[in-house]
């Protein structure tokens, strides 16, 4: 029997003990208002890259970022282990959410992620070389992410069920050395967007992409939030946002995708172009989305530099290079058909001294500005080319902005107002996208 003594200093550790467990039972978890991800760009596919942390045990998985990409993909089939991992049974919310068509009824040889039955499908896609995969299975699992208050990175946070879809090994190809599947933050309710605004009730339906010109420096997506915006030194974005409407392209620009399904896509109404004020002789037609989805003008990060209908790219070509006849030109460097000698060329706080490009959105005084870092590409020592690419005859979408016009920019996708925000050149602004603060303070 212990001594009186030590029976009382075994009831003040348990006592306290209580104390400490109420407490923390009472205390409220922690609710992020914003999350972030560092975004890379790799220098040999020009591919926009980030990383999450998923299952159980955490492993860091290298993604390739797509920006109208309809959900998270992973490669299931090499070195997939989680003990967290479940598969999304047929008829269940999931799969509601999902609209998902499609349930796997036998998989052999023995149950795995990606392979189980009683599981809906979906069709992951590697929108880098145009792939689809009929038999990706769609669960969940485990994944942490950092948050932030905009200006600086904050406490990991767990999302206990990110919904995700398990994808084919043979879906890497054309993707950068060591990625394992692609992040989509498309428009639906199963985009990585939409998952982290349902897993926390403060982070609201939108994101901010800012997208790094140096392979060597971090660009950054922030879920949720309005801002503050803030990049290095103490430059805060969100307030000088231009905004303009995010459009629904009611037919699907997926490879593959059930009867139905919209676009997850997003498209801009670009109204005209001007180069240094003068407007772009365009067939306008082409810049709307016809009944059959076809038409109009969305933003790519998986396209390196922005694609134009033939029609479109020779007025542009044609009327840059008469506002820039002063400047000797070179032969074309694939797959740029317009280049010059970069010793003409001046330098300016926003790049190259070229004419800057508008397009004109949902009225006269609403454009989108395009300075010479955002319009002309160095393809080698002396020669700055256009960087603008043909697109062919009769594309599905008339103009794709893609990364090169997207870089030091900062975009923020509104969903629940459906609009775009954006803010030009941030070079104007004496900052980049290289310039968030991922140095924790805490």
């Amino acid at each position: 029997m212990a001594p009186p003594a030590n029976n009382l200093l075994i009831s003040c550790i348990l006592f306290c003990c209580l104390i400490a467990v109420s407490e923390a039972e009472a205390q409220p978890s922690f609710r992020p208002k914003a999350l972030i991800l560092p975004v890379t760009k790799d220098p040999s596919t020009l591919q926009y890259l980030t990383q999450i942390n998923q299952r159980t045990p955490l492993v860091p998985v290298k993604l390739a970022l797509d920006l109208g990409g309809q959900y998270l993909w992973v490669d299931c089939e090499q070195g997939y282990v989680s003990s967290s991992y479940k598969p999304a049974p047929c008829g269940s919310a999931q799969c509601s959410l999902a609209n998902s068509k499609s349930c796997t009824i036998a998989c052999l040889p023995s149950p795995r992620p990606g392979c189980n039955n009683n599981t809906c499908g979906l069709m992951p896609e590697n929108t880098v070389v145009t792939r689809t995969s009929p038999s990706g299975q769609f669960g969940q699992d485990v994944v942490s992410i950092q948050s932030t208050d905009g200006s600086n990175p904050g406490k990991i946070v767990k999302v206990p069920n990110f919904l995700f879809t398990c994808g084919a090994t043979f879906l890497l190809d054309g993707l950068a050395k060591g990625v394992k599947g692609m992040a989509g933050l498309g428009r639906n309710k199963i985009s990585m967007p939409s998952r982290f605004s349902a897993a926390f009730s403060n982070v609201a339906k939108n994101f901010a992409l800012c997208l790094s010109s140096s392979p060597n420096n971090n660009g950054v997506l922030i879920f949720g939030d309005d801002g503050p915006y803030v990049m290095l030194p103490n430059v805060e974005i969100s307030k000088s946002l231009i905004y303009t409407p995010l459009i629904i392209n009611k037919v699907s620009t997926a490879s593959a995708a059930f009867a139905g399904e919209p676009s997850s896509d997003y498209f801009i109404g670009v109204n005209s172009i001007k180069i240094n004020n003068k407007v772009v002789p365009l067939n306008t037609t082409l810049l709307k989305i016809n009944k059959e989805g076809l038409g109009g003008t969305k933003i790519s990060t998986v396209q390196p530099y922005t694609v134009l209908e033939t029609s479109i790219h020779k007025a542009v070509v044609t009327t840059f290079a008469k506002e820039l006849s002063g400047v000797p030109r070179v032969a074309g460097v694939g797959p740029f058909e317009l280049c010059y000698n970069s010793v003409g060329i001046g330098s300016t706080r926003v790049g190259p001294a070229v004419p800057q490009i508008d397009l004109v959105l949902q009225s006269s005084n609403v454009y989108w500005r395009i300075f010479g870092a955002n319009s002309m590409v160095q393809v080698k020592s002396g020669v700055l080319c256009l960087g603008f690419v043909d697109g062919g005859v009769n594309p599905r979408t008339a103009i794709v902005i893609g990364g090169h016009q997207v870089e030091d920019n900062l975009l923020q996708f509104d969903l629940a107002a459906s609009r775009l925000g954006f803010s030009s050149s941030l070079l104007s602004r004496q900052t980049t996208c290289s310039n968030f603060n991922f140095t924790s303070t805490a």
